[in-house]
């Protein structure tokens, strides 16, 4: 995995403060309410709103506050208004980032991603400059010790996900966006337990970085992540475990 898989562990690592309570909350419900907005109040016909209410959930959200977003979203309660703005920027050496954000302002938004692009040595790219980089999938991640590998791709396979990857002691399991709930049931039927999940996109090619280099993307990764109306950031960067190590003992 690269870019947002590869700044996730070092956010777990370095106890990033994306990890607060509070800001936790912020993101996921803005996540519940856009979903609900474009999709539907319905978890069970809307894969994206299931995705964000069960990840809600794993992080121990009250059930009043994921109904209210959704109420929010359908327009059932009275609320801010939300909108959805996708930014499509590179980096240092030409790394392709793909900024998801969900505001009630977007002149602030666009403001404080301009304003960090440009300290961190990154500009704004025109419209569809990046995004045809990247690939909307579900991944969800089994722990591979506990598990048969071929139960695990014939459980996938009956469920249309599209691989089945190894990747240290886990399988990623891949699927499109349509096919991803349907993957969880099956598996969530058969009493697998799935260490996380979620929709992502992923980068169809990838620019190996190191040492300098890699410092200066994950910075510019980090700021922008940092912005409290930012869902996600997706880069097409890739790091090697060494490389990955190094930096996040360094960032303590």
């Amino acid at each position: 995995m690269s870019g947002h898989s590869k700044w996730s562990k070092i956010k777990r690592k370095k106890g990033s403060a994306d990890a607060a309570r509070g800001r936790l909350f912020s993101k996921l419900i803005k996540a519940i309410t856009i979903a609900a907005k474009h999709g539907g109040g319905d978890p069970e016909s809307n894969a994206r709103l299931r995705a964000a209410v069960d990840e809600a959930k794993s992080n121990n959200m009250p059930l009043d506050n994921i109904e209210r977003a959704i109420k929010r979203g359908t327009g059932k309660l009275e609320g801010q208004t939300l909108e959805e703005v996708t930014y499509e920027a590179y980096g240092p050496v030409g790394v392709a980032i793909l900024i998801e954000v969900v505001t009630d302002n977007r002149n602030r938004a666009t403001s404080e991603i301009k304003h960090i692009l440009a300290r961190q040595n990154g500009s704004l790219g025109s419209v569809g400059s990046v995004a045809w980089q990247f690939q909307a999938q579900g991944i969800i991640t089994v722990d591979a010790k506990k598990y048969d590998e071929d139960a695990i791709i014939a459980y996938a396979l009956e469920g249309g996900a599209t691989d089945v990857k190894t990747e240290e002691d886990t399988y990623q399991i891949i699927s499109s966006p349509e096919n991803y709930s349907k993957v969880k049931d099956i598996l969530q039927n058969n009493k697998i337990e799935i260490i996380s999940s979620e929709l992502t996109r992923i980068p169809q090619n990838t620019i190996p970085l190191g040492g300098r280099e890699a410092e200066k993307v994950l910075k510019l990764y980090e700021a922008l992540d940092a912005v409290d109306d930012v869902q996600h950031v997706y880069a097409n960067f890739d790091i090697s475990e060494e490389v990955m190590e190094k930096i996040s003992s360094e960032a303590g």
